[in-house]
Formats: C-alpha cells, sequence, structure tokens
C-alpha cells in the first residue's frame, strides 16, 4: 500500500533528492534501437503523473529504447503535477526530447525545459508559464500581491533549474515566468518589459549568438520521424505509448473531482435524512464509487484508501442510528472519511531514487476537502431550510401521504398530544424519542438537533407522525 511504503521510507531516514544530470551529461542516444513517445496532451493533472509514470518504467524496462520524446500539446496544469513529471524525466538515463506538436504553455514549457532538446511543428507555440490562482467556481482569480510574488518566485526557480541542468537558457526560461523582465538577444530585445515570453517556432530555432546556436528550438520537423532525422538519431521502431480508455476515463474524473465528491456526500446526507433507502443514496454512492474508481485507475486510490472510507462510514452511521449522543465514534468515522479522501489525492508512491516528505503535497488535497466540505455544507443547509417545500422532494421527508378529509384515516387520531410537554429520551437527529407523562412515544423534529435530556413540547401531529420542538424558557 502507498502510505505504508512511504512510512517505510521515512522510518529508514531516506533524506536526499535523486540527483540531477548536469549539462555535460546528457546520454548519448543508443544505435539501431527503439525510440518510445509518451504523450502530453491536455490539461497536466495528477492522472497525467500515472501515465508519464507508467511510460518511464515501460521504457526504462526495455534495453532496446534509445530516446524517449515526448509528444506534447497543453494549456498547462498544476505546479506539483508538474515537478513530479520533471523528477521523473530528471531519472531517464536515455536522450530525452520534447515535440511542441501545437502548444506548450505554462506547465508544459517547464516540462519541455526539463527535456534534452526540444523540437517544433510548425505553426507551435511555447511560453506563458506565469502561475495563476484558479477557482473551481469562477475561473482564473487575481491573486493578492504578496502570494503572487511568492507564486512567480518559486515558479521562475523551478523553471531555470529545469533549464539550467538541460543546457537551455535559464534566462529565457525566467521570461516566460516573470513579466518584468526585458529578455535581450544580441542587442535585440525579444520580449519587452511587462510581457510574457512567449515563441512560435520560427522564434524558437533562430540563431543567435557568437556560437550561432538556436534560441531553443533545435529545429521545426512536421512529426516525430523527421525529429529523429533531424537528431541524427539511428532506430528501428518508433513505439507510441496507447493511453488505455480507464486513464482517459480517470483524466476526466480528475478535472470534475470537486462535484463527484461533492455530489457524492451531499447525496448520503440527504439519504442518512430520508426514510428508508433510496435515489439519492444510490446517486451518492454511486458519485463516490466513480470518484474512488477514477483515482484508482490514476495510481492514486487503493484498497487501503477505499477501506479507510467505508469503515468510516460505518462509525458514522452506528454513531446516528445506535450510539445516543455524538461522541467518539462520530468523530473517528468523520477523522477516518476525511483521511481517506485527503490520502485518494495524494501520489505517495516513492520514486527510484530517495525522496523527501516535502516531495508529498498535502496542500491541494486538504485544499479541496475544505471547498468540498463548505460546498456539502452550503447544500445541507439549503437542503434542511428548502426542500421539505418543494413538492417533487416532499417524498423524501417523513410526511403523511393521506388525510382524513380524502376519507382515509392510516393511523390514530394524536391531535390530543399538541400542547403535551415532557423531555427527550434519545438525542433528536431529528428523530428519536420522547416521555410525555410516563409514556414513551417516537418524535421528530423540524429539522434541529435536539440534545438527550433537552425539555421539549409537542406542536404538531399528523397521526403517528409527532413533532416536537424545544421548550421556551418560562
Amino acid at each position: 500500500m502507498k502510505i505504508i511504503r512511504y512510512l517505510l521510507f521515512i522510518a529508514i531516514g531516506v533524506l536526499g533528492l535523486a540527483a540531477t544530470p548536469g549539462n555535460d551529461s546528457r546520454p548519448a542516444p543508443k544505435e539501431n534501437g527503439l525510440v518510445f513517445v509518451i504523450p502530453i496532451d491536455g490539461i497536466i493533472n495528477p492522472s497525467l503523473t500515472y501515465v508519464v509514470r507508467r511510460g518511464v518504467q515501460q521504457a526504462a524496462g526495455d534495453e532496446r529504447v534509445a530516446a524517449i520524446v515526448f509528444n506534447m500539446d497543453t494549456d498547462g496544469g498544476r505546479l506539483d503535477v508538474t515537478e513530479q513529471i520533471i523528477r521523473l524525466i530528471q531519472d531517464i538515463d536515455v536522450p530525452t526530447y520534447t515535440f511542441v506538436n501545437a502548444k506548450a504553455f505554462s506547465a508544459g514549457a517547464i516540462i519541455a525545459m526539463a527535456t534534452d532538446h526540444i523540437y517544433m511543428a510548425p505553426g507551435s507555440v511555447i511560453g506563458d508559464a506565469m502561475p495563476i490562482m484558479v477557482s473551481p467556481f469562477s475561473g482564473p482569480q487575481e491573486m493578492p500581491e504578496a502570494l503572487e510574488e511568492k507564486m512567480v518566485s518559486a515558479v521562475a526557480a523551478l523553471i531555470r533549474s529545469a533549464a539550467q541542468n538541460k543546457g537551455h537558457d535559464p534566462a529565457l526560461a525566467e521570461a516566460m515566468v516573470r513579466r518584468e523582465i526585458e529578455y535581450v538577444i544580441d542587442g535585440e530585445v525579444i520580449s519587452p518589459s511587462g510581457q510574457l515570453l512567449t515563441l512560435t517556432n520560427i522564434e524558437a530555432e533562430r540563431m543567435v549568438g557568437e556560437e550561432h546556436r538556436p534560441l531553443l528550438s533545435l529545429g521545426t520537423v512536421a512529426d516525430i520521424g523527421e525529429l529523429l532525422d533531424a537528431a541524427g538519431i539511428e532506430y528501428i521502431e518508433i513505439v507510441e505509448m496507447t493511453i488505455t480508455a480507464g486513464e482517459q476515463f480517470a483524466r476526466l474524473i480528475e478535472s470534475l473531482s470537486f462535484l463527484f465528491l461533492a455530489g457524492g456526500l451531499l447525496g448520503l446526507y440527504i439519504e442518512i435524512r430520508s426514510p428508508g433507502f433510496g435515489f439519492p443514496g444510490i446517486i451518492g454512492l454511486l458519485l463516490l464509487a466513480i470518484w474512488f474508481w477514477g483515482h484508482h485507475i490514476a495510481g492514486l486510490t487503493g484498497v487501503f484508501e477505499l477501506t479507510l472510507f467505508l469503515i468510516g462510514f460505518g462509525l458514522l452511521l452506528v454513531e446516528i442510528f445506535i450510539i445516543p449522543g455524538f461522541g467518539v465514534a462520530g468523530l473517528l468515522g468523520i477523522l477516518l472519511m476525511g483521511g481517506a479522501i485527503v490520502l485518494s489525492m495524494i501520489d505517495i508512491t516513492p520514486p527510484d531514487g530517495p525522496i523527501l516528505p516535502s516531495d508529498i503535497d498535502f496542500v491541494y488535497p486538504l485544499r479541496m476537502l475544505t471547498l468540498t466540505i463548505l460546498v456539502v455544507g452550503i447544500g445541507v443547509y439549503l437542503i434542511t431550510v428548502y426542500l421539505p417545500g418543494i413538492p417533487i422532494f416532499r417524498r423524501l421527508i417523513l410526511e403523511q401521504a393521506t388525510d382524513k378529509a380524502s376519507g382515509f384515516q392510516a393511523s390514530p387520531d394524536t391531535t390530543e398530544l399538541v400542547g403535551r410537554r415532557g423531555f427527550v429520551l434519545s438525542a433528536l437527529r431529528p428523530a428519536g424519542s420522547a416521555v410525555f407523562d410516563d409514556n414513551r412515544l417516537d418524535v421528530i423534529t423540524q429539522g434541529e438537533f435536539i440534545e438527550a435530556g433537552t425539555p421539549v413540547e409537542i406542536v404538531e401531529t399528523h397521526g403517528n407522525r409527532i413533532i416536537v420542538k424545544r421548550q421556551k424558557p418560562a
């Protein structure tokens, strides 16, 4: 299990980062070998890390592989995922190439800088790697000045390091992140101050300097075969990594992760508040099952996380329906469910080299969990206040289906109980029991939680459905 392997690494005191190759240590391609192609397309999210890792491991397991080409077309994505992919690329012991077949923006540009060589397709572009803050509700947001400088500084250092390690121009790389930098080559302003650097394939391959070297791209090529010919690599076959349908679905789930998780938890809440087991519970379980399955396909969730969540959910049900009050079982259940959700969003599978605990990013999972709890809380409030008044949802609450005026008498007349006072015997969530004049009755509140021992008054009856509220102080 992932968490056990991670704890084992911590226990033995592994404290180093994987060694980073220098500029003069680029591996030479093998002659007459295979060329392995790994796609990096779409949004760069955690499920893509799994795809890249699988491709790198598959290539590393074949001694015939002469080079690895990353076929790139992306608008960018998450920074933590970008760092993980860069570490995977740094561990490769054969030449690495980036083929920008359309665009390499943001995180894509940073990953390209981490490869040995870059080629671009006609009409392709690369650059604009400034970090942005994205809200799941309203898209990109303007960051506070202090936070923006902190984020920009970190990303600038990351892209400079990637460029330096592979022999690319670190000043050019940083100009893709910092808009205040003026990038000048041979006295010509390539990117003026106040503008992020973005290069077309023609601009990226222009020759600069006394040594007459390419600015960034080694050339414009139509496809990967032409790239290999331009690079002078002799190969016998190009092997393109195939992304399975499950992996594609996992990437879709990851992009909608928040909606699946919040919807699933909200569905379970509605089911707990409703009599019997019906549509909300089925939808809630289905959404959570899809969420866990997608993260499992992406290599993030295993049996451990799913078991942890189910145990937590079971303890919560025991607390609600069996144990009076709210104590250890309910709190432990909530903690286990939250822990399982957080672990399911963390990639803690140790790579081949040693790792630091700082490699584990808890910020995104905790932020996502907090946001989910906030949205579920808002949903719970709206459901409690407004749901009973919506005709289509009235079947979800405990309401009598027939009335006396229609000629039905499905339960005894209990109207004489209105106004009686007693005390709560078992906590009302919202249903439970109370005692009135030494008679124990099953009662329900109007949605509020009432602790055991609290004085209550019967305010309304519908046959066997007896509604109570707290007694007002005398």
